[in-house]
């Protein structure tokens, strides 16, 4: 399954980008998707995760702010950034896992788009 995400760019601080990425491949079925980053200097780090429930998670710092969401006819998970500070200057990686219909379990990431936040 390949992975290709976009969105990222320069933004004020205060401002919202959109991030996307669409999944293609073989018939496949993506069970959880997530988005993490990496800033400059910083190890990766998990941002936001969403289960084929419904049911999200996000890490503390992007509460409130940023939201994950999904669109399973289309294999595309979006993050909604609102409200950006510069600290979430990053590189921004999809990531998705699920099995193929084989029965074959996979997972995959994205190329990463870069977010800047300008103060």
């Amino acid at each position: 399954v390949q992975l290709q995400a976009s969105g990222g760019g320069l933004v004020q601080a205060g401002g919202s980008l959109r991030l996307s990425c669409a999944a293609s491949g073989s018939t496949f079925n993506i069970d959880d998707w997530a988005w993490y980053r990496r800033a400059p200097d910083k190890q990766r780090e998990l941002v936001a995760r969403i289960k084929n429930s419904g049911n999200t998670n996000y890490a503390d710092s992007v509460k409130g702010r940023f939201s994950i969401s999904r669109d399973n006819a289309k294999n595309t998970v979006y993050l909604q950034m609102n409200s950006l500070i510069p600290e979430d200057t990053a590189v921004y990686y999809c990531n998705a896992d699920g099995t193929y219909d084989s029965g074959y379990a996979f997972g995959s990431w994205g190329q990463g788009t870069l977010v800047t936040v300008s103060s």
